[in-house]
């Protein structure tokens, strides 16, 4: 298993750099037979386009998805499937100073020529671009159609961004998120949190929040216990996203001031089935699902890319300075990063159904 890599029976392979030639996806133990369908595939994709109206990023790219090997007449064949989406849309001329030595504050710039000796690539962040999240995208749109069998739907949706935060909202109400700007299915709260990045923007600063994903109810035992539970699992896939700096299942880190009597979900009979009454744990017990639905919140840091001056290093010269961005940045990621968060989600779930033997590896 590299570095590179997430999933046991169904792998993926990240690959590419953000300003490289192109960024993409190997994915190993797609059940053959599996419907690939190219057109979905970049549904996806444009889910995580930059907005048009929000101050997001001026780098424009197609995103059109080229399949490489192993589909033959829209079906998987069982082989390693290899995917590219060409970039097209950036300026190398915007990171002269990364050439020089100048290092950006809250970027991974500075551990990374120190790990890599100076031979990585900066422009862009290089490796540690959210370009990379394209093949995370490509991999949750093969996922959703292996999860098919099992009629498991996963919806994420902006629950907050700076200080403007919506209610919990049900999967219902949730699916309209991609109606909205920020993908905050509420008009209300759509509106405050475009201000809010609006804002940022004009001050040349940038913004955090969270992203809530849930699913439908969930088949009961899907996880590996104990180093391959479902949580682990899904909090190693969602800190694989750039910017990620917390992760909470259910209730969360509001969990540890609750008493075990408020905390514990009450096991009920409705209709002949087990059910809970509520969903403090997310849906997952002992690394397992338990039938309910799925609850995490992803927190994101605000965007280390902003138009003020800052202070920093130049690591060559071992000299301080002051450094003011130019380039094509979001002023707030969370947005763009609803579709990668669903997309980790499925890849997971179709994973542990894979090992679980929830659905045939072949």
């Amino acid at each position: 298993m590299s570095d590179n890599s997430l999933g046991r029976s169904l792998v993926m392979v990240s690959f590419g750099e953000s300003h490289g030639n192109a960024v993409g996806v190997l994915i190993e133990g797609i059940p053959a037979g599996t419907e690939i369908d190219e057109k979905r595939i970049n549904e996806w994709l444009a889910r995580r386009k930059p907005s048009t109206s929000l101050a997001s990023t001026k780098r424009k790219e197609d995103d059109i998805v080229e399949i490489l090997s192993g589909v033959y007449r829209g079906k998987a064949t069982g082989a390693p499937f290899v995917a590219i989406v060409r970039n097209k849309g950036y300026v190398d001329d915007f990171y002269s100073f990364a050439e020089e030595g100048w290092v950006r504050p809250g970027h991974a710039d500075y551990p990374a020529y120190v790990k890599y000796k100076g031979f990585n690539d900066p422009r862009g962040g290089g490796r540690f671009s959210a370009r990379i999240t394209v093949g995370f995208v490509i991999a949750g749109a093969i996922a959703e159609e292996i999860l098919k069998p099992l009629r498991i739907e996963v919806v994420g949706y902006t629950k907050s961004i700076g200080p403007i935060e919506c209610p919990d909202l049900d999967i219902e109400n949730a699916r309209k998120r991609y109606e909205f700007e920020t993908r905050c299915p509420s008009a209300e709260h759509d509106a405050l949190m475009q201000e809010e990045i609006l804002k940022a923007k004009r001050e040349g600063d940038s913004l955090g929040g969270t992203i809530r994903i849930i699913t439908g109810k969930l088949p009961v035992g899907l996880g590996q216990p104990v180093f391959s539970s479902l949580d682990s699992e899904l909090a190693k896939a969602y800190f694989s996203i750039p910017a990620v700096k917390g992760v909470e299942i259910g209730a969360g880190f509001r969990a540890s001031k609750l008493r075990g009597s408020q905390n514990n979900d009450i096991y009920v009979l409705r209709n002949n089935e087990i059910t809970t009454l509520t969903n403090n744990a997310g849906g997952i017990l002992g690394g397992m699902t338990n039938g309910q639905p799925l609850i995490a919140t992803i927190a994101f840091k605000p965007v280390s890319s902003i138009y003020k001056p800052q202070r920093t290093v130049n690591i060559k010269k071992m000299e301080e300075g002051i450094l003011q961005l130019k380039g094509m940045h979001d002023a707030c990621v969370v947005p763009r990063a609803v579709p990668i968060a669903e997309a980790l989600t499925y890849f997971v779930l179709a994973d542990m159904a894979l090992r679980g033997g929830f659905i045939s590896e072949r």
